[in-house]
């Protein structure tokens, strides 16, 4: 049996050598994992991200996109893979708090088996309606909705998808019926919203957006707790219509598990940094995603509290993933 005193002299060792490791850090290109496919507001975001923390670090960042299986394949890459710093991610609430929920088998924990670094952004996700349907407002909706139960479809990138998630919530709240039509992707799901196949659609303002402006869709409402300053002017939560209703979709960059805390500290400045990059933040604006600035702790509290709610509330309601 390994005595104290020598299983203390191990890990004063193994933290002298990742002490030295983050000192040296970094002396070879990072790979900034994209769970998602190429083109999506994840890997503009990341693309922005790794770009300016190449001129930071004085290393290569490259972004290699591993999608697949909810954005289980890319994850899981990272949480097997040396806590150095030269493998990161770029996460999203999705595949941290909800797929663990979702998945009948998972290969990784969505908190345990990672260390967030810094949560990057928040997405603003709509409710949208097609321009049959009878109401302008939240308020007539859920009237429209009430008196004509089982009228309206609503469509979502998939079974277990935030738009999946955002509407079951609703018609619990709002007390309402609608029939669920998942697609495969958000890209089918708005396309057939634009063209009254399906009547409702929670997704986010990326998507969603350029359809309010040409007046082929109409926006009644936002699901983050507050309203945002990148809607148009007066487009009110659907929290102010019933009371505690709340969906926020944030991305956020994160490690393997046990991460040295200087390198932590020293990632997080410099992704805190590149975020507030005038030209990325304009980037993002105009793609209806929020910049945000935290800490490690504070992300890592984020993190869990999502995984918690989003764990309960999935449990509670049935829902299963693809």
């Amino acid at each position: 049996m390994i005595s104290s005193r020598i299983r203390a002299l191990c890990a004063t060792a193994l933290l002298a050598v990742a002490g030295a490791a983050s000192a040296a850090y970094p002396d070879k290109p990072i790979t900034l994992i994209v769970p998602w496919a190429p083109g999506g507001s994840t890997d503009i975001l990341a693309r922005a991200l790794g770009e300016r923390m190449t001129k930071a670090l004085g290393q290569p960042v490259i972004v290699d996109n591993r999608a697949g299986a909810s954005g289980n394949i890319g994850s899981n890459i990272v949480a097997k893979a040396r806590p150095d710093g030269y493998t990161l991610l770029v996460g999203s609430m999705s595949t941290h708090a909800m797929n663990p929920a979702l998945m009948a088998s998972m290969p990784f924990k969505g908190v345990e088996d990672f260390t967030p670094i810094a949560q990057l952004a928040n997405v603003i996700n709509t409710m949208v309606v097609s321009t049959s349907v009878p109401a302008n407002n939240l308020k007539d909706f859920i009237a429209y909705a009430k008196a004509n139960p089982g009228k309206l479809n609503y469509a979502s990138a998939g079974q277990g998808s935030t738009n999946h998630l955002s509407a079951v919530l609703f018609e619990k709240a709002a007390g309402v019926t609608m029939v669920h039509v998942p697609y495969k992707g958000g890209a089918p799901a708005v396309v057939d919203t634009v063209a009254d196949q399906t009547q409702v659609l929670f997704s986010a303002g990326t998507q969603t957006l350029p359809h309010v402006k040409s007046g082929k869709l109409k926006l009644l409402a936002v699901t983050e707790a507050k309203r945002s300053a990148l809607m148009p002017e007066g487009v009110p939560t659907v929290g102010e219509t019933l009371p505690g209703y709340e969906l926020g979709v944030w991305y956020g960059l994160f490690g393997p598990a046990n991460m040295p805390k200087d390198l932590v500290d020293r990632l997080n400045a410099v992704a805190n940094a590149a975020m507030a990059d005038p030209a990325v933040k304009a980037r993002m604006d105009s793609l209806g995603v929020e910049v945000v600035k935290t800490t490690p702790a504070q992300f890592a509290a984020v993190l869990k509290s999502d995984a918690d709610r989003y764990g309960k509330i999935i449990r509670e309601l049935g829902i299963k993933g693809e």
